[in-house]
């Protein structure tokens, strides 16, 4: 009786754990409350990153075709930087204001935010070479 329970232990903690993992590689889609929860309140005029990791903004578009295309490079990133930096997207038709304070007229756009300082945007189809440099460079992330 001892082995089935301790079985179902170990299953159940590996279980959450996976669960956890899966979770954490997920990009997540923020709406206006939860980019000023997460990132930066739109309201205040001085920029302050409310986050603890450096964080990537994908502005985009369902219809977006290179937005569509660099999706899996994103997603490969959350992946290979898990626990370093987190990734956001934001849908520019469903978060106008968003998509105008940033002045994302074309998409895909990309903000990096490093944990100290000012981020910096960067548009078009951008291959995973620009966004390492960026995540070193910019977000001082290894």
């Amino acid at each position: 009786m001892k082995k089935i329970f301790f079985i179902a232990l170990i299953v159940s903690i590996s279980t959450i754990m996976y669960a956890q993992k899966q979770k954490s590689t997920k990009i997540e889609h923020l709406t206006k409350k939860t980019f000023i929860e997460k990132v930066y309140d739109i309201n205040n005029n001085e920029w302050k990153y409310k986050g603890e990791l450096p964080a990537i903004i994908d502005f985009y578009a369902d219809w977006c075709k290179p937005c569509k295309m660099v999706a899996p490079t994103l997603e490969e990133l959350q992946k290979e930087y898990d626990g370093k930096i987190v990734i956001y997207k934001v849908n520019v038709d469903k978060e106008k204001e968003l998509a105008s304070i940033f002045q994302t007229r074309s998409i895909p756009a990309f903000l990096f935010i490093p944990i100290e300082g000012q981020p910096q945007m960067a548009k078009g189809l951008l291959p995973k070479e620009t966004f390492i440099k960026a995540i070193k460079e910019v977000m001082k992330v290894q």
